[in-house]
């Protein structure tokens, strides 16, 4: 009896099968790959209610983060300021700048400026913003130099895998604690001596005090004089 097919066709399930598994692995490496913060997040760039430029209050005016942003280093979520501290200001400087107009709407009717959240933690991951700035995190570290941006974005994921990465080496972020609001600091601008006398030995010098300090130098030396020993298990954050 005659085949009904063509030999060819005997091939044709397994090159079927073939083709499917590698289109899945494409389209799922596709998913991993951009579909995660770093992609969908980094970047974010929302319009505002007003046109708020972190550059002229921070870098021009010399402002300090905390100003605005009281509760960063006492609470579990750092604070969006309120109109009474924009007003602190504004009711004598710009106090008629059309830019300013929902700030001052937002004084008369007591209403808050409604403001566009950019950087959040799922609902599901713990975070304490003050356990990080009061061990030596700046806010350079998470959100990128702020007090340079006139229009605030997301500069880094957040994501789990980006966190990770600092807990399990958190001498690459840690800096003396009257540095952390000094978004302009460098591992460089430390006094070699004055930071051993102050915090204890290098690990890596063997006594010797070196021309300059690295970040690691210095993280190393923090991590060690505060016990900094960030959770890496799931418990750390998913309580």
């Amino acid at each position: 009896m005659a085949n009904l097919f063509p030999r060819w066709s005997n091939w044709l399930p397994i090159k079927i099968l073939v083709c499917g598994v590698v289109i899945a692995t494409a389209v799922t490496a596709g998913f991993w790959y951009y579909f995660t913060p770093k992609y969908t997040r980094v970047g974010y760039m929302p319009v505002q209610p007003v046109a708020f430029s972190h550059n002229i209050h921070a870098t021009q005016l010399g402002m300090d983060c905390r100003y605005c942003h009281s509760f960063v280093e006492v609470a579990a979520h750092s604070n969006v300021p309120n109109t009474q501290v924009c007003m602190n200001c504004h009711t004598q400087v710009q106090k008629d700048n059309p830019k300013l107009a929902a700030v001052r709407e937002s004084w008369k009717s007591g209403l808050p400026v409604d403001w566009v959240q950019i950087h959040k933690t799922p609902g599901f991951a713990y975070f304490n913003h003050s356990v990080h700035v009061n061990r030596g995190v700046s806010c350079f570290s998470c959100h990128g130099e702020l007090n340079k941006m006139e229009v605030v974005f997301e500069k880094k994921p957040l994501s789990m895998g980006w966190c990770l990465e600092c807990h399990r080496a958190p001498e690459n972020n840690l800096r003396p604690r009257d540095q952390v609001f000094n978004l302009n600091w460098k591992p460089a601008d430390e006094n070699p001596q004055k930071f051993i006398e102050k915090y204890g030995p290098l690990s890596d010098s063997a006594g010797a005090v070196p021309a300059k300090l690295t970040q690691v130098q210095i993280g190393s030396v923090l991590k060690h004089d505060w016990n900094v020993r960030p959770p890496t298990d799931c418990a750390g954050c998913h309580r």
